[in-house]
């Protein structure tokens, strides 16, 4: 993960829970809710039309409909600007952006 974000280690991510993250499954670092939070991101970003009755079960436990939905929300947010970051090549955090905004040239 090539961009690291102040505000993650600002609400308590640490190293070490990034670097669990690929095996947040096994990890004793997140709490069940964290890791319902974490598959539903995951599946959002991977999969999403396998999500299904028992995914959103387990969300149900740790969330109500509507934490639900602004954490979908969320995550929609976050995979869409993470795809255009890749798409784009805009890695890393601080640098120029490769991507030129300027109006193309005039056409004869």
């Amino acid at each position: 993960m090539k961009a690291l974000y102040a505000s993650a280690k600002d609400q308590g991510l640490t190293e070490d829970m990034l670097a669990a993250l690929p095996h947040y499954e096994q990890s004793e670092l997140f709490t069940p809710r964290e890791k319902a939070a974490l598959a539903f991101a995951h599946m959002m970003s991977s999969n999403h039309l396998a999500i299904g009755d028992e995914l959103m079960d387990e969300l149900k436990q740790h969330y109500s409909e509507r934490e639900i939905m602004a954490l979908g929300w969320r995550i929609a947010i976050f995979v869409g600007y993470g795809r255009l970051v890749y798409a784009t090549g805009l890695e890393s955090v601080g640098e120029p952006c490769p991507v030129s905004f300027a109006p193309p040239p005039a056409m004869d």
